[in-house]
């Protein structure tokens, strides 16, 4: 047990400082940005709860590098562990029992580069063949080329892929950036696969049963919106997989902020005992509050892309949620729109002071675009209401 944990975790006031952010008036000339996917949609609901969440840290916790030294990864603290395990359990997204290894990074882009040195072969003539299919997520070329290791490098899109030889695919599910649920495309011989499952949590999708795949990739800020704490897990079957991405993340940074691992333990279980209240008293929780709004949001969106007949969002189909335990449609934390047309989506869109990541970054046109649902309520009721100008407009020259 970490010393001053129950206190911690138990405190009913908080004695951590925060720098607030103090909200900017939209004005009719303000610049949205919407390329981002900086999920602040969340921060009312936390701000509800108060201090349920609150936590304290006394000067002299969590002052040693170790937080679990007989574990694998010895600088996961074992009450983050436990919160992890438990959560995935709750929701039923995840294998994530006891014979799984779990590895903490700072943020999934870390253990996205601690995977791909775990995978890749040490001592081949040539860097392995990095992969995802079309659209991708605009990262993975940027975050695999970055550090121009001779491991591994970026080999484009999945679907095109026709060297011989190991390669790794990635595979987004739901995908970044149009919501689809994916599966491996290339299915060779010697390939390897990273899950990214960022989005696979009932607000964003169905949850539709457990993952159980070899490596799978998960974030604390799109699980809660907690962006700023730089928590992300792995969830790993292959001890010596496991043990390698450890083995980066101790020379990369020498383990990952206690303090930002007391956080995420303190938040999943309030979603955890919050999931499982079948009290009469029971209130909405956390994902129920998620799926919710953002199911609100896409309402509204459809009917304006509807009725403007420039865009055309991805048709999604229902599926029965397990967690929720109904029908539900898929809310992607991003709008993939496509120009009816076939115009420069992203430049239409910055003519009305709207700011989106062009599909070009995604490996694919830019009569597509990805805009991020997940914005304050003022900011995403502005952007519709700057959409609904835009009807008519598509005849001119973007």
């Amino acid at each position: 047990m970490v010393v001053g944990f129950e206190t911690a975790v138990s405190a009913t006031k908080s004695v951590i400082s925060s720098t607030k952010k103090t909200p900017t008036a939209l004005s009719s000339d303000s610049v949205i940005n919407f390329a981002r996917g900086d999920p602040t949609m969340y921060e009312s609901y936390w701000r509800n709860l108060g201090e349920k969440c609150s936590i304290v840290i006394s000067g002299n916790d969590l002052m040693s590098y170790f937080s679990d030294p007989g574990n694998l990864c010895w600088f996961l603290m074992p009450e983050l562990d436990h919160a992890i395990r438990r959560l995935h359990r709750v929701v039923g997204n995840a294998v994530a029992d006891d014979d799984r290894f779990i590895v903490v990074g700072t943020g999934s882009t870390q253990l996205f580069q601690a995977v791909l040195y775990a995978l890749s072969p040490p001592d081949e003539a040539e860097p392995i063949s990095v992969v995802a299919a079309a659209p991708f997520y605009s990262s993975y070329p940027e975050e695999t080329e970055f550090l121009r290791s001779g491991l591994y490098k970026w080999a484009g899109d999945a679907y095109s892929f026709d060297k011989d030889g190991p390669y790794i695919e990635v595979v987004t599910s739901p995908n970044n950036p149009d919501g689809a649920i994916r599966e491996a495309v290339v299915n060779r011989e010697g390939g390897k696969l990273i899950h990214d499952l960022a989005y696979y949590w009932p607000q964003y999708t169905p949850i539709t049963g457990r993952a159980d795949y070899n490596v799978m990739l998960f974030t604390f800020s799109k699980a809660t919106g907690h962006a700023g704490s730089r928590i992300g897990w792995a969830i790993v079957k292959d001890k010596e997989i496991a043990t390698k991405m450890v083995k980066f993340i101790e020379l990369s940074s020498i383990g990952v902020s206690k303090e930002s691992q007391l956080r995420a333990t303190k938040l999943l279980g309030v979603i955890s005992d919050d999931c499982q209240n079948s009290g009469p008293n029971r209130e909405e929780n956390f994902f129920e509050y998620g799926q919710r709004l953002l199911s609100e949001r896409w309402e509204k969106l459809r009917e304006v892309v509807k009725r403007n007949r420039v865009f055309s969002p991805p048709k999604c189909s229902q599926d029965y949620c397990n967690f929720i335990g109904k029908y539900t449609n898929p809310n992607p934390a991003f709008a993939w729109l496509k120009s009816k047309d076939g115009l420069n989506c992203d430049n239409l869109l910055r003519e009305h002071k709207i700011v989106t990541r062009s599909g070009t970054h995604f490996g694919v046109g830019s009569e597509y675009t990805r805009i991020s649902m997940l914005s304050p309520d003022e900011e995403f009721n502005l952007f519709l209401e700057r959409l609904s100008a835009i009807k008519g407009s598509s005849n001119g020259n973007h």
